[in-house]
């Protein structure tokens, strides 16, 4: 499996082509500021580009979804989109074929209610629900609960080695995986709701405090 990161521009973002190597069928995620690289770089090593996704519908994560649907011809998905070519529509457990792989669909609410992560191989990209040693802004009540639901039943149901790629380069390094950040994640080491919402809510203090950027 092939995967690029490309810094896009606006706050940190981050977009990705995920490819089959063998089989040269490849998907977009999060296009945001640099649709262009993302697609030279596919067209550079030929790889055809099936679907893209946005992780969710903030307009630092779509604002180049017209560009890229005018290069490609593909119109970018978000959770409850229909890809018209396929028919398979964005939902919680839904699959993307993609050559030999898969592009599985996470439902991941709590940043916003459309939040997804895509799970391809070993690998979960996860939006702006899941940095590095972070996690996505919320409110303090509904926003916050869905969250830390979407965190502990769906991300971190996944294997330990499941590596880890954010739509922000905000944490202490651009990847992870699972494993680290159930050990070392601030956030998902808070033993309850409340402690979570409790860490939100003061996370200014607690970064000082332990000396995070």
């Amino acid at each position: 499996m092939f995967i690029v990161q490309v810094q896009t521009g606006g706050d940190r973002n981050f977009g990705y082509l995920v490819a089959d190597e063998e089989e040269k069928k490849s998907i977009v995620i999060d296009p945001s500021f640099s649709p262009e690289r993302l697609v030279e770089i596919a067209r550079a090593r030929k790889y055809e580009i099936l679907y893209v996704f946005n992780t969710h519908d903030h307009s630092d994560h779509t604002n180049g979804n017209a560009a890229i649907e005018r290069l490609t011809g593909r119109c970018a998905l978000l959770y409850g989109s229909t890809d018209p070519l396929t028919g398979l529509r964005v939902i919680d457990g839904a699959v993307f074929p993609l050559g030999g792989l898969e592009a599985r669909i996470i439902h991941t609410p709590g940043h916003t209610p459309d939040s997804i992560c895509i799970l391809v191989g070993d690998a979960v990209f996860t939006g702006d629900t899941l940095f590095v040693g972070k996690v996505g802004g919320t409110d303090f009540t509904s926003g916050a609960e869905a969250e830390y639901a979407s965190l502990h039943e769906n991300l971190l149901a996944l294997p330990d080695t499941t590596r880890v790629f954010p739509g922000h380069d905000y944490g202490i390094a651009p990847t992870s995986t699972i494993g680290d950040e159930r050990r070392t994640n601030p956030f998902l080491l808070q033993p309850d709701l409340e402690s979570f919402v409790h860490l939100k809510r003061n996370w200014l203090s607690y970064k000082k405090e332990h000396g995070i950027a």
